[in-house]
C-alpha cells in the first residue's frame, strides 16, 4: 500500500496561523490534503499535528489524524523526526499490510497536484534503485554563487568561497551562469520506507529523501513561511486549475 503523511503544527513565528490562512477561499492546508486524496495510487492519508483546527479540517475531508507528541511540536523539533513518528504510527495502524511508498506533504506547501504525485510513484516503480522522487523548482536567481554572509565587520562577503565554483576569474553575476539551480520546493517527497527507517543515511538537509533522489521538475513551488509569499501561491494555484 501507499500512504501519505501530511505535517503541520500549530505555532509559527514567521507567519502565525499560516496553515489555516485562507488562500483562494480555502485554508492553505486544504491543498496538500486534496492532492493526496485525489491521487488514485494513495491508499491512506494521515495528518500529523497538534492543532485542533487542522484536525477538524482533516476529519471533514476524510483524512485520518495522528496526534503529534509535545516533544515534536517545538521550534527545535525536526521535520524528519515528525515524519518518522507519523510513519511508525501509520505502520502500526496498517500492520497487516506492506507499505510500498510514503508520500510526504506539508500543510504549508500547497503547490502540488495529484498528477505530480502519480508521476513520482510511476518513476519509483520503474526504478527500484531510486530512493525518492521529490518536486523541485528552478530558482537560478538564488544561486549559491549570489549568496552573501554578514561578517564581523558588518559588511557582506561570499557565503560560500568563490573557489567552490571554479576559477573566480571565470565567474560573473549572470543568474544563469552556473547552470540551472534546482531547489526542493517541499511540494512532495515520495520516499521508500527504507529512507525513514534509515534516516541517518540520507543526504542533508532533507535526510528523509535518501541518497538517490529523482527530480519532479515544476515551477514556482514553495512552502509558505511568510505572508508575502501568498501572491505567488495564488498565482500557481490558479495556473493549475484552482479558482476562488
Amino acid at each position: 500500500m501507499i500512504v501519505s503523511l501530511i505535517m503541520g503544527r500549530k505555532n509559527s513565528k514567521g507567519f502565525p496561523g499560516k496553515n489555516l490562512h485562507p488562500v483562494l477561499g480555502r485554508p492553505l492546508s486544504y491543498y496538500p490534503m486534496r492532492a493526496a486524496l485525489s491521487c488514485p495510487e494513495i491508499n491512506a492519508t494521515y495528518l500529523s499535528t497538534d492543532d485542533e483546527r487542522i484536525m477538524d479540517l482533516a476529519t471533514a475531508n476524510g483524512v485520518d489524524v495522528i496526534a503529534r507528541p509535545p516533544e515534536l511540536c517545538t521550534d527545535q523539533a525536526l521535520g524528519e523526526d515528525v515524519y518518522v513518528h507519523a510513519y511508525t504510527v501509520a505502520k502500526e495502524r496498517n500492520c497487516d499490510k506492506q507499505i510500498e511508498m510514503v508520500v510526504l506533504l506539508m500543510c504549508n506547501a500547497p503547490t502540488i497536484t495529484a498528477a505530480t504525485i502519480t508521476e513520482g510513484i510511476r518513476v519509483l516503480r520503474e526504478h527500484p534503485e531510486y530512493d525518492s522522487a521529490v518536486t523541485v523548482s528552478r530558482y537560478n536567481m538564488w544561486s549559491p554563487l549570489r549568496a552573501r554572509r554578514e561578517g564581523p565587520d558588518g559588511l557582506l562577503g561570499p557565503f560560500i568561497p568563490f573557489e567552490t565554483f571554479g576559477d573566480p576569474k571565470t565567474l560573473n553575476c549572470d543568474r544563469d551562469s552556473q547552470g540551472d539551480v534546482w531547489f526542493a520546493d517541499m511540494g512532495v517527497s515520495i520516499v521508500r520506507p527504507r529512507c525513514l527507517e534509515n534516516l541517518s543515511s540520507g543526504l542533508l538537509p532533507q535526510k528523509w529523501m535518501g541518497q538517490k533522489i529523482y527530480p519532479l521538475k515544476q515551477w514556482g513551488g514553495l512552502d509558505v513561511d511568510y505572508e508575502w509569499q501568498l501572491p505567488q501561491v495564488e498565482f500557481w494555484l490558479r495556473h493549475n486549475g484552482y479558482n476562488d
